[in-house]
């Protein structure tokens, strides 16, 4: 393959080095560039992905070495790629869907004081998520961790302006870091058993055959919940859910882009790329799955509720991932990373069609002011009724194949899988349910917007461009994984995760009907609800059922985890910084102070015998002497001298 594979993350970095370093390159020169650039890497990544499919058995998985990148000591890192179908299926998705979302920015971004550097931010992130996606030590994959981190923080705060915007990058910053720590942990616990970081080869075969040979079962499942502690802040899950929906503050591009079709799919990545490292924990691997379920559940729930259109489809982000989660912690990565493609593809369909909504709207995210746009957004109506019924899992569209993909995983395990299908079927219901909800708020019924107030209009081509091209991707990306018929996607990732078991019979096919059964319920029980003359005052209806005014707050309140988090952290955290700063001024620095003003006081009130009078001293010296002598005289008659 040779190395011009490292032009794949080069291009983009090269992009966002030359618009920070040079303000002379504008709109919309400075968009076309970028999206130029990451276009390229996607031609280069098609290269790669034909180059790895004419490869037979081990030699579909290469490491393409720069050279020596870290030494210390008994210690090597290289700067090293990991080729494989893995890394390719990742780096395609990176730079296909971020390529459209370039493009769509151009138009959606247009006019904006600081179009350039927006730009320079997205290539900066694209460069960093396939670093993170390629690096072939966990090392380098850190610093692909990181980079995408900080691009998330430049671009959620891109409008920093608003006190909510910069408010909403720091928690997603501080949260990372919280999940960070855990991924540091982890791996230093790896190389501190194992004696390596790299992924494939190297010393004792790479960490994918050392670990699991080498790290005794309660080491590795320390390791590897640690990882999944990094996974829970990247991919916002319990109980490092909580910036994702603030996310939201920034540009609906980096939305799509970032925390939708990519950077939050990270964590599951980062599973499925070390998977047999977690399958040596199976207690982990309950865990990971358990959590993902009751992520997936709680999400749903929290979306039902929600009126801001693009929070809506956050909770879905995050409610997502929580199926994705649910796969690979049952062993299912091909299924996990099955799923996470077409999400790519049907999530940042909808956030596009969100964004192409909002600037037809004013920037208004409120559904309750919207109804009726598809007599005037064609296009964008179009696109997103295929999103919807994509992610609610109508048949043939893709998240049909990758959603009932996972739950015939889950039920295939135990009892306790069983459990895990339950709680997905009753996410999968609710999933259909609130995205029904935004779809009928927001296209159909009636006009809850004036003439005078709005002035609805189809979106620039730059912008429903993109939108048709990722409506496609919605529509055939599922017919990749068809069981028995066509399931190129497991197949084709097999020599990275291992053989993948797709049982096709009695069984998966009622349980194929149970899921559509539940999503075509979904769509009728919110159309009951939200469609017709009263839609926008029918909206809380739960909140009017008998104790649903309780229930309606407690999701609206996101179960309660934000607020928490605020008294435990925020407040609880000010708590403790405000007795530290009375501990440290009264007590620390009182008592230096106390020293200070008794040597100073003392010295005062010994400067006043400093008279300049001979007499005075010679008095002195008198009283002196006279002390001594009787000073010497008790002494005597105490010790009967």
């Amino acid at each position: 393959m040779g190395k011009w594979v490292f032009l794949i993350p080069a291009l983009p970095a090269a992009g966002a080095a030359l618009l920070l370093m040079t303000r002379r390159i504008r709109e919309p020169l400075a968009g076309w560039l970028a999206t130029a650039l990451v276009g390229g890497s996607f031609a280069l990544s098609v290269a790669a992905a034909l180059e790895v499919a004419k490869a037979h058995g081990d030699e579909r998985r290469m490491v393409v070495s720069l050279g020596e990148w870290i030494a210390a000591g008994k210690f090597r890192a290289g700067f090293d790629f990991l080729v494989d179908p893995l890394s390719i299926v990742m780096i395609l998705v990176v730079t296909g869907v971020g390529t459209l979302i370039h493009l769509y920015s151009i138009g959606y971004m247009h006019g904006d004081p600081r179009f350039s550097r927006f730009f320079a931010y997205l290539n900066l992130f694209a460069a960093s998520m396939l670093v993170l996606v390629l690096g072939n030590n966990m090392i380098l994959m850190f610093l692909g961790w990181e980079g995408v981190g900080l691009c998330s923080y430049l671009l959620i705060s891109f409008w920093f302006e608003k006190d909510t915007a910069a408010a909403a990058g720091k928690k997603a910053f501080v949260t990372n870091r919280v999940g960070d720590f855990g991924f540091i942990l982890g791996t230093l616990l790896l190389f501190a058993n194992a004696g390596t970081l790299t992924i494939l080869g190297g010393p004792g075969g790479g960490l994918l055959s050392a670990a699991p040979a080498m790290l005794t079962s309660g080491t590795i499942t320390v390791a590897t919940l640690l990882l999944f502690l990094g996974a829970t802040g990247k991919s916002a899950q319990l109980p490092l859910l909580v910036w994702l929906p603030d996310a939201m503050e920034g540009p609906t591009p980096v939305s799509a882009l970032i925390h939708a079709a990519t950077m939050v799919t990270a964590g599951v990545y980062m599973i499925a790329r070390l998977g047999p490292v977690f399958s040596a924990a199976p207690a982990t691997m309950w865990v990971i799955a358990t959590v993902g379920a009751i992520t997936a559940l709680v999400a749903a729930t929290i979306a039902l509720v929600q009126t801001d259109l693009k929070k809506v489809l956050a909770y879905s982000t995050i409610s997502q991932l929580g199926f994705m989660f649910a796969a690979v912690g049952v062993g299912a990565f091909a299924m996990g990373i099955f799923h996470l493609v077409t999400h790519a593809f049907f999530k940042a369909l909808l956030f596009l069609g969100a964004g192409s909504v909002m600037h037809a709207m004013n920037n208004t995210v409120d559904m309750r002011n919207f109804g009726a746009l598809r007599k005037k957004m064609a296009v964008t109506w179009a696109t997103w009724a295929v999103g919807w019924l994509a992610i609610v899992g109508i048949p043939p569209l893709a998240g049909f194949f990758s959603k009932d993909a996972i739950l015939a995983a889950d039920f295939e395990h135990g009892s306790a899988g069983k459990a895990i299908w339950l709680l997905l079927s009753l996410t999968a219901f609710l999933t259909s349910v609130y995205m029904s909800r935004a779809t009928y708020l927001t296209f159909l019924g009636k006009a809850r917007w004036s003439e005078s107030e709005y002035h609805p209009h189809e979106s620039p081509k730059t912008m429903t461009i993109p939108l048709i091209v990722l409506a496609g991707a919605a529509v055939l990306a599922g017919l990749l994984g068809v069981p028995k018929i066509l399931p190129v996607l497991a197949h084709w990732l097999e020599p990275s995760v291992g053989e993948v078991h797709e049982p096709f019979g009695a069984t998966q096919i009622v349980l194929l009907v149970i899921a559509t059964v539940l999503a075509v319920a979904g769509i009728f029980v919110a159309r009951a609800i939200w469609m017709g003359k009263n839609a926008s005052e029918r909206g809380d209806l739960l909140a009017r059922l008998p104790g649903g005014a309780s229930l309606y707050r407690f999701f609206e309140n996101g179960w309660g985890i934000d607020p928490l988090y605020r008294l435990l952290f925020v407040k609880g955290g000010t708590a403790v910084a405000g007795a530290l700063k009375w501990i440290d001024t009264k007590v620390i620095d009182g008592a230096v102070n106390g020293v200070a003003r008794l040597v100073r006081g003392g010295g005062s009130e010994a400067s006043k015998a400093q008279t300049g009078y001979v007499r005075n001293y010679a008095l002195g010296v008198a009283l002196g002497a006279l002390l001594l002598i009787g000073g010497f005289v008790l002494v005597q008659i105490v010790t009967g001298g």
